[in-house]
């Protein structure tokens, strides 16, 4: 594929990173000088709630840097961005499987996000139990944590949950966009109940936990997040149809391209993940996400086609296949799209990168990061 000029790597970076900071000014100001433990934070989202911190330190925090703690148990592999930011001051990378106790002693942690767990459908179906024990006890585990410090005078400020747009199942017409009182209409025993499941039950541990103990939790749910960081092996569509351009094969498509989506680069994400720890309301869900435009998969995949072609050369086109995976499907939902008024509300949460550009982004990014280790 012939190249246009093609922007470096670098300066993408800065671009999203010098976004999340503006965005976050308030936030990270009240965060400045104390100690966050991201956990799972060698994954997709750990890869820019890792580097807008960073980011902060070295530009805006350089008094009263806040200090990073990643843990991960590196089941997927430990990725080179995270090795590369080794030495990196104000940042321990430790392995550390949530699903084991705590490791004693434990420091002192003032905001804690719990982004541990598996996302990916295909990964999630290969370690179903793995799956359910970050979400349930993995959580579990730093709920305790955090009672224990509140019992000693050293209360967590803000704790996290990663939800997932996914506890609301295939939502009828009537909750479309859909908003956070929605209740739901998932499968307890479908091939993606291990999930599905375990985000709803982890829910409920941090709005029991909220209630009876006082812990700050907060529960976001996103709304499929793509951008920086999404390996282009982590098999969800847009790293899918990235390998195929990147491979210069024409784009498959194991559906009938029908079911619709709206989807949330992740610089705006990341925004919102920080907003929701900080300023979201103890033991209340929050959708992070974009309510437009909502789009089919195959307006996606025309979409990277066009913008592969512009940025690239590419000539591909799409196809269509019979899925090689039976149950892939089975209780995939029609339609996903988010109700946002209580994050702006609540958060001041206001996403601005359109589809267009963020697919554009995630393109360049993905031409500078075309190997990744298979999971």
């Amino acid at each position: 594929m012939s190249k246009t000029n093609i922007p470096s790597l670098e300066s993408l970076l800065h671009q999203d990173l010098d976004y999340i900071c503006d965005n976050l000014q308030e936030e990270f100001g009240r965060m400045a000088g104390k100690n966050l433990l991201i956990t799972g934070g060698a994954g997709f989202l750990g890869y820019y709630l890792v580097h807008a911190v960073l980011h902060f330190n070295k530009y805006a925090g350089r008094e009263q840097p806040i200090g990073v703690t990643v843990w991960d148990s590196f089941i997927r592999g430990e990725p080179a961005w995270l090795t590369g930011l080794q030495g990196t001051p104000h940042l321990t990378v430790a392995r550390q499987d949530l699903i084991e106790p705590l490791p004693q002693p434990m420091p002192d942690f003032q905001w804690i996000i719990h982004a541990a767990g598996i996302a990916s459908p295909p990964f999630y179906r290969k370690y179903p139990l793995k799956t359910i024990d970050a979400n349930i006890n993995g959580l579990r585990n730093l709920l305790e944590y955090s009672v224990a410090q509140s019992e000693k005078g050293k209360a967590v400020e803000g704790f996290l949950f990663y939800s997932s747009s996914e506890i609301y199942g295939d939502p009828s017409p009537d909750f479309i966009p859909t908003p956070e009182h929605y209740r739901g209409l998932v499968s307890c025993t479908g091939p993606r109940a291990c999930y599905d499941e375990s985000k709803r039950f982890g829910e409920t541990l941090c709005v029991v936990f909220a209630q009876q103990h006082g812990i700050p939790t907060k529960i976001a749910r996103p709304f499929n997040n793509y951008g920086p960081g999404l390996k282009i092996t982590d098999k969800r569509v847009i790293s899918d149809f990235a390998r195929e351009v990147f491979a210069g094969r024409d784009l498959v498509m194991y559906s009938d391209g029908k079911p619709t989506r709206t989807f949330c680069y992740s610089a705006d994400s990341i925004t919102g993940y920080y907003k929701v720890l900080v300023k979201g309301h103890p033991g209340e869900p929050y959708n992070v996400g974009t309510e437009t435009p909502e789009i089919s998969m195959a307006e996606l995949a025309q979409k990277i086609i066009t913008t592969a072609g512009e940025l690239f050369g590419y000539t591909g086109k799409l196809v269509r296949k019979p899925n090689p995976e039976a149950d892939y499907l089975v209780d995939n939902p029609n339609r996903r799209c988010p109700n946002i008024d209580k994050s702006r509300a609540h958060l001041g949460y206001n996403p601005s990168i359109h589809v267009d550009e963020g697919l554009r982004r995630s393109l360049i990014w993905y031409h500078h990061n075309q190997e990744a280790e298979e999971a």
